[in-house]
Order: structure tokens, then C-alpha cells, then sequence
């Protein structure tokens, strides 16, 4: 249900109310999930306690678990989710195709390769991980974007473009792990897994700075989205130039995922799902680019969190229960799109 509201200067806005409680229940349904993470561990620590030493009202010892060990990780949950959900909602509309995200793009594999080069061949520490798989990404993502250009960048050349970059870079991370020595095979392995163990504020703070300038401008050109939704003809007919605004949110959507990829590792499938779940909430055929960034924060929060605490002792990296979830939501999908007729 849409309805239209007036603003001063004689402008109008129509917002859609059944969106904008999809967003606030999974903002609420994020920050539950947050709480109850940082209250999670050998040392447990109510929900109440939470949210008072959150206030600076709690013990030193309580600020120092929460603050200090705890906040961190969750913060950094909470954006690399986010990133990613608004990352695979630009890739899906800008391609049209619901299985245009980062993971079958092969943006998170180039990210993946750009780390490996590091860890394999130079032996670097985590902020010159962190860079590489920064670097991996925006390469690869370049990459694709030559490649499937012609005459401009359309949908279905892009998904077979980027499924064809991926496949080749899977098989350079494949090289460059059998040319490791034990330890750096090992290091490596673990960060592809994708995992929030041992974040601190020195991953929130680059992350946070880099959303607070991308989110933005992603959502900005929301309205240009919506309109090519209709086709690239009809839309520079209304005025918006289809391939600046393709090109500007392609390179939106590839630094969210190369900077959540280079702050978690390669956490699979959140791209793909987030945006899918989060039009099937709002039953809007929009871009729907606020939901799914809800809905990729709540759910990586929420693996997180099940990752800890679902499997008994022990505690798996939140890529494993992604990586589950997301290839079961993906079989579904391909067969419900086989059933519609559309593969």
C-alpha cells in the first residue's frame, strides 16, 4: 500500500507503507540479534546488562567484555551484512536476473584472489589482507564490466560474463593455495571460509566510513532503477541516463561487497538471499535497496549467532552456516524459476 505525502515547497513523496514496516521490524529483528550476540559466550551477560553497559552504565568488567571484545564484532556483523545486502539488490536489478549477485559474479572470488596473492606470495599482515582482497574485488569487478560491455552493459551478458571471470579465478585461488607452504595454506583457508572471529575496531572504522558514503549514493539512484525496470529505451525516455546510473551503482555495489569481503572473507550467499527475502516481505517490485540492506545485516547477525551457540562446543565461522542456508535457498529458486518458465 502506497500513500502519497507532502512535503514544503509544494513537493510530494509516496512512500510505501508495508516497506517501511518491513524496514523498521528488521532494524528491530538486527539490533535483538546484536544484543543477544554480545551477550553470548563464556562469560554470558543479560540482555538488560547489555543495554546498560551500551549506555555507560555498566561494570568495568561488564564495558571492558561488551565494549572492548564484543561490540566490535557485531558492528562489523552488522556492516559487512548490510553491504552485502545492498551490493546483491544493486547487482539483481541492475542485470535483471535473480542470480546477479557478488557470489556468481565472481566479485567475492576476485576479492578472495586478491587476499591469497597476499597471504601466499607476500606472507602480509591483516591490514595488507585487507587491502588486497580490496583490491581483488574493484580488479575483478573492472574486469567484468569491460568485458560485458558492448554498446552498453545489459543483464544476461553480465551474469555469463561474470560467471565466466569467476570460474577463472576460482581456478587462480586454486593454483595459488597449491603453491603455499602449510601455515599460509591454512591462514588462507580460514579466511575463506568467511568469519567475524577476532574483529575489532580497526575493521568497523574503514567499513563504517566507506557505507556512510555508499549507502547513500546507492539509494540515491533508486528511482533510476525503478524506471529502468521498465526497459532502457523507455527510461532515457524519462529522462535518466541508463548507463551513467548503471556504471555509478556497479561501482557502488562492487566496493560494498570488495570492503565486506576484505573485513569478514567471503561470507557466501548473503547477496544473493538478502534481497530476494527481502522483496518476497515487501511484495514490491521496486529495487527494494533499504529492505535488503536490513534484511543482509539481520541475517549475518543471526548466522553469526547460530553459529555460536546452534552446534553445541562447537563454534563454526559464520561462512559455514551461510553457506548451507544460502545453497538450499538457491536450489529452491532454481527450480521455482524452472517451474515459472524462465529457465
Amino acid at each position: 500500500m502506497s500513500r502519497a505525502v507532502r512535503v514544503p515547497g509544494g513537493l510530494s513523496l509516496r512512500l510505501d507503507v508495508r516497506s517501511l514496516v518491513v524496514v523498521a521490524v528488521l532494524l528491530l529483528a538486527a539490533c535483538a540479534a546484536g544484543v543477544a550476540l554480545i551477550g553470548t559466550g563464556d562469560a554470558r551477560i543479560p540482555a538488560a546488562d547489555v543495554l546498560r553497559t551500551l549506555a555507560g552504565d555498566g561494570t568495568a568488567y561488564q564495558d571492558f567484555i561488551v565494549n572492548e571484545l564484543r561490540l566490535p564484532r557485531v558492528l562489523v556483523g552488522l556492516l559487512v551484512g548490510a553491504s552485502l545486502g545492498l551490493g546483491g539488490a544493486l547487482f539483481q536489478a541492475v542485470s535483471r536476473n535473480p542470480l546477479g549477485s557478488p557470489d556468481v559474479l565472481g566479485l567475492s572470488q576476485g576479492s578472495t584472489a586478491g587476499a591469497l596473492v597476499v597471504i601466499v606470495l607476500m606472507s602480509g599482515s591483516a591490514a595488507q589482507v585487507t587491502a588486497g582482497a580490496l583490491i581483488g574485488g574493484l580488479v575483478t569487478g573492472f574486469a567484468i564490466y569491460l568485458l560485458a560491455w558492448k554498446r552498453g552493459v545489459h543483464g544476461y551478458r553480465l551474469v555469463l560474463v561474470g560467471i565466466g571471470v569467476s570460474a577463472v579465478v576460482t581456478a587462480v585461488n586454486g593454483y595459488l593455495l597449491t603453491k603455499a607452504d602449510l601455515v599460509d595454506a591454512t591462514r588462507a583457508v580460514v579466511w575463506m571460509t568467511g568469519s567475524l572471529n577476532g574483529r575489532d575496531w580497526e575493521q568497523v572504522r574503514p567499513l563504517l566510513w566507506l557505507c556512510a558514503v555508499l549507502v547513500p549514493a546507492a539509494l540515491a539512484g533508486a528511482r533510476g532503477l525503478r524506471m529502468m525496470e521498465m526497459g532502457d529505451d523507455v527510461a532515457n525516455a524519462l529522462g535518466v541516463r541508463v548507463q551513467r546510473v548503471r556504471l555509478v551503482l556497479m561501482v557502488c555495489a562492487v566496493l560494498l561487497t570488495a570492503a565486506a569481503t576484505a573485513a569478514a572473507g567471503p561470507v557466501s550467499f548473503v547477496a544473493l538471499t538478502a534481497p530476494q527475502l527481502a522483496r518476497r516481505l515487501t511484495r514490491s517490485p521496486g529495487p527494494n535497496l533499504l529492505p535488503s540492506l536490513c534484511m543482509g545485516a539481520a541475517l549475518l547477525v543471526t548466522a553469526d549467532w547460530a553459529a555460536q551457540r546452534a552446534f553445541g562446543a562447537d563454534q563454526l565461522p559464520v561462512g559455514v552456516v551461510t553457506g548451507v542456508l544460502g545453497g538450499c535457498y538457491l536450489l529452491w529458486l532454481l527450480v521455482a524459476e524452472r517451474r515459472a518458465g524462465r529457465i
